[in-house]
């Protein structure tokens, strides 16, 4: 029960301060000039992935923030998932739905998302280690892909296993609630019945480097 409530704590302070961290970064950023430059951002990250979204797919934009991957005018039908996107749409300038009417944005925690129908490709870039269970949320992808689909991960993973065990002791990165190295994320999918295609790190630094991960649900 303690670690339980540890978990749920950890977890409502890390959306505090990734709205912070939004209000703060966006504050002195024009709006069509940061849009532009994350457009071109996330081209090279489809790119880096070897993914296409083709038309009549379905796909799912799982932690999208306020200028996700649905900012680019794909064919694909995109849906937009991210708890935080009352907040975005009251308060900062940066996101309007109305911008994006072929969008379906879906305000709920991954851990609690069902969809009817299930998506071609599932993304879920820089979010994953913000979610609260994340074995949970792990499943929710996994469910919400279709047989023989594609999911893509990016996440900041620990490059030190000491440093890491020191992280998920003490609150050095409140804003993520998960500390684990590349290994450890790459198991829990694998975990989940899925193939890791490609992996590959797009950036490295001291103490994380931001890996890019390619899975592929088995068909039946």
């Amino acid at each position: 029960m303690i670690g339980l409530l540890r978990s749920k704590w950890k977890w409502k302070l890390a959306q505090a301060l990734e709205w912070r961290w939004w209000q703060y970064y966006l504050a002195k950023r024009p709006k069509q000039e940061y849009l532009n430059k994350k457009r071109a951002y996330w081209e090279r990250m489809l790119q880096e992935a070897g993914v296409t979204a083709d038309r009549g797919e379905r796909l799912l934009d799982a932690g999208c923030g306020p200028a996700g991957l649905f900012i680019l005018p794909l064919p694909a039908r995109i849906d937009a998932l991210d708890p935080l996107l009352e907040l975005y749409q009251s308060s900062l300038a940066h996101f309007d739905p109305a911008d994006y009417p072929e969008v379906r944005f879906i305000a709920q925690p991954l851990e609690i998302f069902h969809s009817p129908e299930t998506y071609h490709k599932v993304c879920c870039f820089n979010a994953i280690n913000h979610v609260n269970d994340l074995e949970l949320s792990i499943k929710r992808l996994v469910d919400a892909l279709r047989n023989g689909g594609i999911l893509v991960v990016s996440v900041d993973v620990h490059k030190y296993r000491w440093l890491k065990k020191i992280f998920q002791y003490l609150p050095g990165d409140a804003l993520h609630p998960h500390q684990y190295d590349s290994r450890d994320y790459c198991g829990l999918f694998l975990q989940q019945g899925l193939t890791l295609l490609r992996s590959k790190t797009l950036r490295e630094g001291l103490i994380f480097d931001y890996d890019l991960m390619v899975f592929e649900k088995k068909r039946e």
